[in-house]
């Protein structure tokens, strides 16, 4: 795009993490060749974070509004009270209220255009609860806010990327909440965001099965046999590269991954804990809705709030990600205009080849 991206950032709660992550992103001087960031926060309370974190050497430039912002400043709109209340590694409902006003605010500029990204920092789910926000999470409350019908939580870094079938839900709730059509949905949205938002012409896709050993052929369920194998072969049908489903163990345990442009887990724990493992500085991105979101992959950090222990590479990678998905959306959007000519029947005949010898790749760990 021939401007630099305006990336909305969220304080996220104001007794957490999320200021000092902030802080320490926007020190960083190649930020503002990239990007201009907004924050949607309060001069007060980034003013005690400092404090708190004796940083010397960074302000913020306090503006209006969105209309007032600064190229190459770390701009800042108020949307906060002057009489807010900072209690530094305690969540409360007003640190919970604090979240929601930023992120309203923040996804009202979004909504029309006046920022190109969002960048969520953490947030205490049960307090902004008990504060009236009335969603698991920031995907389900962008979901409803924007009017999409579908979303996709979508794990990223490098080459890397994890998505899940079920989000935040119970694990007894998982079962139930699986079918053939769920499946083909989200393999739907993630190929697409692949192509859309990642760059990848021809994406392929590992799914993970969902019992011991992707259920043994029945032996320990059959949900592969009965869900998921018929919503790959559906799923197929459709274009994308399908393939599994894998064992979850034997598949990250002997590194398989890295073979795939994505991997589709079956529930929140089975893909996020090996993703988190293996790359602790990943972003969470929202696939599937019309505007970017990106946030790090980690909570409010509660209990080293203030004291400098934050990790800011998570955060800084975030930014980075939205950059790059606005400016890939920009460069499909124009290629969109002028289609290249349908590949050719040699690269689809490869393709198929290709499914069948990884399909028929043993990923299981026979000792176990």
């Amino acid at each position: 795009m021939s401007k630099k991206p305006i990336i909305g950032i969220t304080q996220g709660d104001i007794n957490g993490i999320g200021y000092e992550l902030i802080i320490k992103s926007l020190m960083n001087p190649y930020i503002y060749e990239i990007c201009t960031p907004v924050v949607y926060g309060s001069p007060k309370v980034a003013a005690y974070h400092r404090k708190a974190l004796e940083i010397n050497n960074f302000s913020f430039l306090s503006v209006r509004d969105i209309d007032n912002i600064q190229v190459g400043k770390p701009n800042l709109i108020n949307v906060l009270d002057d009489n807010v209340r900072v209690e530094l590694g305690k969540p409360t409902q007003e640190s919970g209220q604090a979240s929601l006003s930023a992120l309203d605010a923040a996804v009202d500029d979004l909504r029309i255009g006046k920022i190109d990204a969002l960048v969520t920092a953490p947030i205490s789910k049960k307090n902004m609860q008990e504060a009236g926000f009335q969603f698991p999470g920031h995907t389900e409350y962008l979901q409803n806010r924007i009017n999409a019908t579908e979303s996709l939580m979508l794990m990223v870094a490098n080459s890397l990327r994890v998505a899940v079938a079920t989000g935040h839900i119970p694990l007894s709730q998982v079962t139930k909440n699986l079918s053939v059509e769920t499946i083909v949905n989200k393999l739907e949205l993630l190929n697409r965001s692949l192509i859309v938002d990642f760059a990848i012409t021809r994406p392929h896709i590992a799914i993970l099965g969902l019992n011991p050993h992707a259920g043994e052929q029945g032996l320990l369920g059959h949900e592969e046999m009965e869900i998921i194998i018929p919503a790959i072969n559906k799923a197929r049908d459709k274009g994308i590269i399908a393939v599994g489903p894998f064992p979850a163990d034997g598949f990250f345990g002997a590194g398989h991954f890295a073979k795939f442009d994505a991997i589709l887990a079956m529930y929140h724990d089975q893909g996020l804990t090996p993703f988190k493992t293996i790359e602790p500085s990943g972003v969470n991105y929202t696939a599937g809705l019309p505007i970017v979101r990106t946030s790090p992959a980690h909570g409010t950090a509660f209990d080293i709030t203030g004291k400098n222990l934050g990790n800011e590479a998570s955060f800084l990678n975030a930014i980075y990600l939205a950059i790059d998905v606005v400016k890939n959306r920009e460069i499909y959007k124009e290629i969109s205009a002028n289609p290249l000519q349908k590949r050719s029947a040699t690269i689809e005949q490869t393709d198929d080849l290709y499914i069948d010898q990884i399909a028929n790749t043993n990923y299981d760990d026979p000792i176990l």
